[in-house]
């Protein structure tokens, strides 16, 4: 077990500056640590994972699928968003869906928790552009959003106001580094990971000024969960698919799936521009659980599938309680 480690006995260095491995550098530094985040990739992150995700901060909607240490940890994480970025967007979010899935929709409603039921008019006082397009909609007012591309800058800036040090274009080993090392670098770590997978996540933006969403809306599709994200600028994000496949790029059926969705959401969406097609790998285990393993002075945060910016935080607070306090999370920390 690790003794009390603070800035006068022993660096950290964490490796990796996407979602978990900003939020591991920030809470870190907080606490006073000598953080160092190594990053190999330029600041634009264009190659990391969170650069291709949602940003859906919905507990209780990923509660239909997810084991209960997801909710667990969003739950805790939904705090943490709202302490370390108070303007963080937490408008709720909405699930609809066309009479075909109907069946799905009430499964989606028996499964989770801290909804409410809009009827049509409900639906429209709330997202006035949605009026008329659907009979109701279930609306979960405790969920928010971020949008990484614009929040992963805004950590890395309060890592350095912590005193963090961010070196990017930083591809370093573990063994290289003195003190303790978190690594946080998702499917990279599959040097030392075999059993690490990654599960494609493809993603369409698009641009229009003839919708207004102030939330996400998830749509019920038979094969996976289907979100147009408001971004700002007229712009949404269509996501996510969740494929068993490590190639890059967005295949022809998952792109006239997304489209479709947006489409059926709102007839206004087929005049949009498409602006980028792309896609990620999430890193995850067998399991689909995150896990924080720890070896000596060797720490790694990773599999965090689907969920990186709805449970990062939490992570990052239990791998600090560990650090300081020898505090151990069962269901999520295992010795290596």
């Amino acid at each position: 077990m690790l003794q009390t480690t603070k800035r006068q006995d022993s660096p950290v260095s964490i490796i990796g500056a996407g979602i978990a491995g900003a939020w591991q550098a920030l809470l870190f530094a907080q606490a006073g640590h000598a953080v160092t985040l190594h990053e190999r990739g330029d600041e634009a992150m264009t190659d990391a994972t969170s650069h291709w995700a949602g940003g859906m901060l919905a507990p209780y909607c990923e509660a239909e699928v997810a084991e209960p240490i997801i909710s667990r940890l969003g739950l805790r994480s939904l705090d943490l968003w709202r302490r370390e970025l108070p303007d963080t967007p937490f408008n709720g979010s909405l699930v609809v869906a066309h009479p075909r899935e109907r069946s799905d929709f009430e499964r989606f409603a028996r499964m989770t928790e801290d909804h409410r039921r809009l009827d049509a008019s409900g639906l429209a006082a709330l997202e006035p552009s949605l009026e008329g397009r659907f009979r109701d909609a279930l609306f979960f007012p405790a969920e928010g959003h971020v949008e990484p591309r614009r929040v992963l800058p805004q950590l890395h800036e309060r890592i350095r106001a912590a005193g963090g040090t961010i070196k990017f274009s930083s591809d370093v080993a573990a063994g290289d580094l003195d003190g303790i090392v978190i690594d946080c670098r998702g499917l990279g770590a599959r040097d030392e990971q075999s059993e690490l997978r990654g599960v494609k996540g493809e993603m369409i933006l698009i641009e229009t000024s003839e919708v207004q969403l102030a939330r996400p809306v998830r749509l019920m599709h038979p094969r996976w969960p289907l979100y147009v994200i408001p971004r700002e600028d007229n712009l949404f994000m269509l996501g996510a698919t969740s494929i068993e496949a490590e190639d890059t790029g967005v295949s022809v059926r998952s792109a006239l799936e997304l489209l479709g969705a947006a489409y059926a959401v709102h007839p206004a969406f087929g005049e949009a521009r498409i602006v980028e097609f792309g896609s990620g790998l999430r890193p995850a285990y067998p399991d689909n659980l995150p896990r924080i393993g720890i070896r000596g002075r060797r720490i790694s945060v990773n599999g965090l599938y689907r969920h990186g910016f709805l449970i990062a935080p939490a992570l990052a607070e239990l791998t600090l309680a560990y650090v300081e306090r020898g505090q151990i999370d069962n269901e999520v920390m295992q010795c290596v």
